[in-house]
C-alpha cells in the first residue's frame, strides 16, 4: 500500500476508477453520479493511495482522518472513493480491510469507516451479497443514509486493530491522512 506520488501512478488510478465504473454499470450496480471522481485521484493534495501487487494497481482510495462524518461517533480513518480492479475484488478487499484496520490503529484512530453506494433497502439492494462479505471480514453495516458526496450509501465501520506481522504481507508507504474540513451535509 502506498501513496500515489507520480503522475503515472495517478493516471493508472484514474483508469482503474473508470474501468470499475464501467464494470459496475454493465452489471446494473450503483455508480457514483459525481462526475469528477476520477479527477480526485489526479489531485496530489488528496494524497490518494493504492494497493499494488507485483507492480499491478489492484485498488485505489483516498484515506482521510475524520473527526465527525455526521454518522457514527468519534474520530476515524475514512476510506473515501474506494475502487478495486474489476474481477479481482474479493482478495483485494480482504487485504485492504487488514491494512486499514492496522493503519488506523497505528495512528491512534479507533475506527475505520467507509461508504458503499446503495439504491434500495440494504437487504434487497444489488450490493447485499457484497455487504455480507464485508460483514464476514469484520465490518459492521451501520445502516444507510446520505454519504459524503450526497448519494445514498451503506455506512460501514471496522474496529481498528494493530496487527503485528502484517508488514510481511502488506508493505505500507502511505502518508499520514490529512484532516478534512467538514464542508458537506450528511442526513
Amino acid at each position: 500500500m502506498r501513496t500515489l506520488c507520480t503522475d503515472a501512478e495517478r493516471d493508472e488510478a484514474v483508469a482503474l476508477v473508470q474501468d470499475r465504473q464501467r464494470w459496475l454499470t454493465m452489471r446494473g450496480l450503483p455508480v457514483p453520479t459525481r462526475a469528477d471522481v476520477p479527477a480526485l485521484f489526479h489531485d496530489p493534495q488528496a494524497k490518494p493511495a493504492g494497493l499494488f501487487e507485483d507492480g499491478l494497481l489492484l485498488a485505489c482510495l483516498i484515506p482521510q482522518r475524520e473527526l465527525d462524518l455526521g454518522w457514527g461517533q468519534g474520530p476515524c480513518l475514512f476510506l473515501s472513493c474506494i475502487h478495486t480492479l474489476p474481477d479481482r475484488s474479493d482478495n483485494t478487499i480482504q487485504l485492504m480491510t487488514l491494512w486499514a484496520s492496522d493503519f488506523a490503529a497505528r495512528r491512534d484512530l479507533p475506527l475505520v469507516r467507509a461508504e458503499a453506494m446503495a439504491r434500495q433497502p440494504l437487504d434487497v439492494d444489488p450490493i447485499a451479497p457484497f455487504l455480507r462479505q464485508l460483514t464476514d471480514m469484520g465490518w459492521d453495516v451501520r445502516g444507510s443514509g446520505t454519504g459524503q458526496h450526497g448519494e445514498r450509501v451503506a455506512r460501514l465501520e471496522l474496529i481498528a486493530e494493530q496487527r503485528s506481522g502484517l508488514s510481511a504481507l502488506i508493505g505500507c508507504q502511505v502518508h499520514e491522512p490529512r484532516l478534512t474540513a467538514d464542508s458537506r451535509s450528511i442526513a
